[in-house]
């Protein structure tokens, strides 16, 4: 049982995470996000205290 659970593991597990990170990079990448990700980088060198808006 524990080869059978483990050789599941190593060959979906991995599929699994691979898909995630494509996911991911897909997310990070798609165009509708930028101007997200633009005013996130902005973020720590705005002016004015923490909390202001």
């Amino acid at each position: 049982m524990y080869e059978i659970l483990s050789k599941f593991a190593q060959t979906w597990g991995l599929g699994f995470f691979v898909l995630m990170f494509a996911v991911a990079v897909a997310y990070a990448l798609w165009p509708s996000n930028k101007e997200k990700f633009q005013a996130a980088a902005r973020w720590p060198l705005d002016e004015g205290e923490p909390g202001d808006e």
